[in-house]
């Protein structure tokens, strides 16, 4: 499987709610990075614990798949269901076609302050 197709099934896996078949995309020693909360999760058990944990998984809505060999980014918008919709970056690093990192950052969007529409366009 190549990079692309391990982000898209790793998302079509999260969208699906379906917790195990991440272990089709991920090594079972893979490492997760939340440097904004400050957390490391280590190998398939806890991964798996965290993600069985969560009160609802989001809907990733990607935006932009990027990436050659062994590392890959995702850009995509995240939707937990409530009001807020995070934009995210996960950056995938990968072994043998799994993933045996990924870091990922969430935010929340912002309105652009109004001094600096001279310079900028609205996306």
């Amino acid at each position: 499987m190549g990079g692309r197709d391990t982000v898209e099934a790793l998302v079509a896996t999260l969208n699906a709610g379906d917790v195990d078949g991440m272990d089709d995309v991920f090594h079972e020693d893979a490492v997760m990075d939340w440097p904004q909360s400050g957390e490391r999760i280590v190998g398939g058990d806890n991964r798996r614990g965290v993600y069985r944990a969560f009160p609802k998984l989001p809907t990733i809505t990607p935006r932009r798949i990027v990436g050659e060999g062994d590392l890959w980014v995702l850009e995509a918008t995240l939707d937990y269901g409530d009001e807020a919709e995070y934009q995210a970056v996960f950056v995938f690093e990968l072994r043998d076609g799994k993933i045996a990192k990924e870091t990922a950052y969430w935010s929340l969007p912002f309105e652009a302050p109004e001094w600096r529409e001279e310079w900028v366009e609205r996306i």
